[in-house]
């Protein structure tokens, strides 16, 4: 039962230096959630910009009758 005393005294130990820190910026998980976040954002856009010149394209192709060069 010794040893249940040790695990909690260090355990209180620990906490209250986590609860004491200052704080250092960012963490490793914060910076990876920001990091998605800013990608999926990126990869909508350019989802969104490829529709809209893939609709243009379309739109100007079937104005000059397809082209075809002859």
């Amino acid at each position: 039962m010794l040893w249940f005393h040790y695990l909690v005294a260090v355990l209180h130990v620990r906490i209250d230096r986590a609860r004491n820190a200052p704080s250092r910026g960012a963490s490793a998980v914060e910076w990876v959630i920001i990091t998605a976040i800013i990608a999926g954002v990126a990869l909508g856009l350019a989802t969104l910009i490829k529709t809209l010149v893939t609709q243009k394209e379309s739109e100007i192709t079937s104005n000059f009758g397809g082209g075809g060069g002859k």
